[in-house]
């Protein structure tokens, strides 16, 4: 289409509403009972090039011109349905302006102008009504008289309309008569995988005016604005106005759409790269290849975060929801890399972030309740609701505070994040997959102890990662020969001795595209994964025996299937994704799940913090104290000590540490030194 000079705007946009398209968008208008009109911003350059400018440069003025031209056009169209919004009009709302302007960069240069803002919605006030022409009445002679209202304050009428009153001081606003739109205030803060090194994350107020525009965004969601950037200050009390302004964008279309990880643009030519690659027979060795190529070893560690970062496939069912998204935990002694392989993963990972538990909060991880300028509570969004849809990297979880820590267990399995504080009842998204990387709390891990009592972390939340591994520093000549050379190579050369197979700004892309492949279970994958279950708990049918495994470890199971066919972008999960998941679920087990009484794998370590053989022994003592109480109510300390190394062979030494655990557990307490008794 050729582009036309005409002296007037309007005319201009009339030419623009007169085509096809939105002769058609116009005429849904009456039966969507809706009073805007969208307008993509290319189909204004094709015909206007002039005009897509002044729309950018001065917006005020031009939406104007638009809004009155969509009417005009309504009037030709639909001239009873134009008569019914006669007195709000038509609302020209903008969308797809081609160019994107960051957070950070926005500055005064900006003010008066119309740009198009990315960002993470981190709180939403309620919608609340915004008066727009307010109608007074005078106290002293009822005449009544029409103020139009802008800016942040309501405008009172200087003085009565009424030529015999001309009173200057009293009126009252008339509800009734005065118009009304619904209003709502959000912020939205820079994505956490954009945020510079080293840089606090910026946020924006964002206006919302008009039915069409309110409650569209909720925290956690992902929205992209195209908006008037304002300067407003807020006078300080007995000093005036400062001189200081804050910015602030007068929103003219929103859209939260981009909450799914398709926000992430992938051209043609990447898409066609990224097929190429998933034909390549080894390209799950690439991935992990690509995962920290600078962190020596761990293969099995990055095969495990490929899983993470690729995660299984959810299930909706009527009743309950099954996670598709991993969690994994590595334990281990300082200086393994724990928290340089944490800080890799968000750079990877189409959306992540990363957070260290020593300066992490309840709040902080999940909501805040915060109060508003105008007196009323607004949640703030916290890291695993900003981490929905992507990976949360939680460092050194061992120091969180036991108050902080109980935070993350509803996300962990149901991935909501339920608030009720402050008068607010509400429930957010949080699916999140969760990379937690814990401390030994003796500084080193004991191989003579569960994974339980190695580190300071509530069952509760170790029953709920997928898979646990344990990192150990122990010297070993030959690796410790190729740990130290790849190391001064590092140094020396200032890159990783050996380059990433994939790059990482490709690795994203190609993870978000396999996020969009739901692969199903083949029979002979259905067939391996229960041999294997039924094959694992048939070890523990004889009596005595601990559980090796549960219903918990077969979905985990699933997951890592679904995991490993979303990597190689296959709609179908095949027995070799079967056979990797049960390899990875097995150097998972023989880490953490080991008692190391009895050298059996016992799911109740990380279930219950308790081996079974630990449980039996604590069992015999509350029956022996049973015994014992009946007989002589309270039960000397020696007494139970000689007689449990005398019957049962737990020697004294062990027999005390027993009875320690049950004093800290609640179960036991001593009513006078040297005496005990049943809780």
């Amino acid at each position: 289409m050729t582009e036309l000079i005409l002296d007037n705007p309007q005319e201009r946009f009339q030419i623009v509403f007169k085509t096809d398209k939105y002769r058609q968008r116009i005429s849904q208008m009456s039966i969507n009972g809706a009073t805007s009109l969208i307008l993509d911003f290319n189909d204004l350059l094709i015909v206007d090039s002039q005009l897509a400018e002044g729309i950018i440069d001065n917006p005020d003025e031009f939406l104007k011109y638009g809004s009155n031209a969509a009417f005009d056009q309504l009037q030709i169209q639909d001239p009873e349905y134009a008569e019914k919004i006669k007195k709000q009009g038509v609302k020209l709302r903008i969308r797809g302006i081609p160019f994107k302007t960051l957070l950070r960069k926005l500055s005064s240069d900006h003010i008066g102008k119309l740009v198009l803002l990315e960002g993470i919605v981190i709180r939403a006030t309620n919608v609340r009504p915004l008066v727009t022409k307010a109608v007074f009445r005078c106290n002293r002679c009822n005449e009544t008289m029409e103020v139009p209202q802008s800016g942040n304050l309501l405008t009172q009428p200087t003085k009565c309309q009424n030529q015999i009153c001309r009173n200057t001081s009293s009126f009252e606003l008339v509800e009734k008569e005065s118009e009304f739109v619904d209003s709502q205030e959000i912020r939205i803060q820079e994505y956490p995988e954009e945020l510079p090194p080293g840089q606090t994350p910026r946020s924006l107020d964002i206006q919302l005016v008009g039915k069409d525009l309110v409650d569209l965004a909720r925290p956690g969601d992902r929205v992209y604005v195209v908006g008037v950037v304002r300067a407003e200050n807020r006078p300080l009390p007995r000093a005036g106005k400062p001189r200081v302004f804050n910015l602030y964008i007068d929103a003219n279309f929103i859209d939260s759409s981009g909450r799914e990880l398709e926000s992430l643009v992938i051209t043609p030519e990447d898409e066609q790269q990224i097929l190429e690659l998933s034909k390549d027979p080894h390209i799950h060795d690439k991935i992990i290849r690509s995962i920290a190529p600078s962190v020596y070893g761990y293969k099995h560690i990055k095969e495990a975060i490929m899983y993470l970062l690729f995660g299984g496939v959810p299930k909706h069912l009527p009743d309950i929801s099954i996670r598709g998204e991993l969690n994994i935990l590595l334990v281990g002694d300082p200086g393994t890399a724990k928290s340089q392989i944490l800080r890799y993963v968000p750079k990877i990972a189409p959306r992540g972030l990363y957070t260290s538990g020593r300066g992490t909060t309840a709040a902080g991880l999940t909501a805040a309740v915060l109060p508003t300028a105008t007196g009323g509570m607004t949640l703030e969004a916290g890291a695993l609701v900003l981490a929905d849809r992507g990976i949360a990297c939680i460092d050194e979880m061992d120091k969180m505070r036991p108050e902080d820590r109980v935070a993350i267990h509803e996300a962990m399995e149901q991935h909501t994040i339920s608030i009720a504080k402050g008068g607010i009842v509400a429930t957010l998204n949080a699916r999140a997959a969760i990379l937690g990387a814990a401390n030994p709390a003796l500084g080193r891990y004991d191989a003579y102890r569960t994974v339980a009592e190695n580190i300071s972390l509530p069952i509760t939340i170790l029953s709920r990662f997928d898979l646990i591994f344990v990192l150990k520093d122990v010297p070993e000549k030959e690796k410790d020969a190729l740990m130290s050379e790849h190391i001064l190579e590092l140094h020396r050369r200032k890159t990783p001795p050996e380059s990433p197979p994939i790059q990482a700004d490709l690795l994203r892309k190609y993870i978000a595209y396999a996020k969009g492949i739901t692969p199903v279970l083949t029979s002979e994958a259905f067939e391996m994964l229960k041999d294997f279950y039924l094959r694992m708990r048939s070890v523990s049918e004889t009596e005595g025996s601990p559980i090796a495994i549960t219903a918990r470890q077969l979905e985990s199971l699933v997951r890592i299937s679904e995991a490993r066919a979303r990597a190689a972008l296959r709609e179908q999960v095949l027995v070799e994704d079967a056979e990797h998941a049960i390899a990875i679920m097995k150097v998972s087990l023989e880490e953490a799940g080991i008692d190391v009484t009895t050298h059996k794998i016992d799911i109740d370590i990380i279930m219950t913090g308790k081996p079974k053989s630990l449980q039996d022994k604590l069992r015999v003592i509350m029956n022996i104290l049973a015994d014992m109480e009946r007989e002589t109510g309270m039960v000397k300390r020696s007494d139970l000590t000689d007689r449990l190394a005398s019957e049962f062979e737990i020697d004294k030494q062990e027999a005390e540490r027993l009875l320690g655990l049950m004093k800290r557990e609640g179960t036991i307490y001593e009513p006078k030194e040297g005496y005990i008794r049943r809780a």
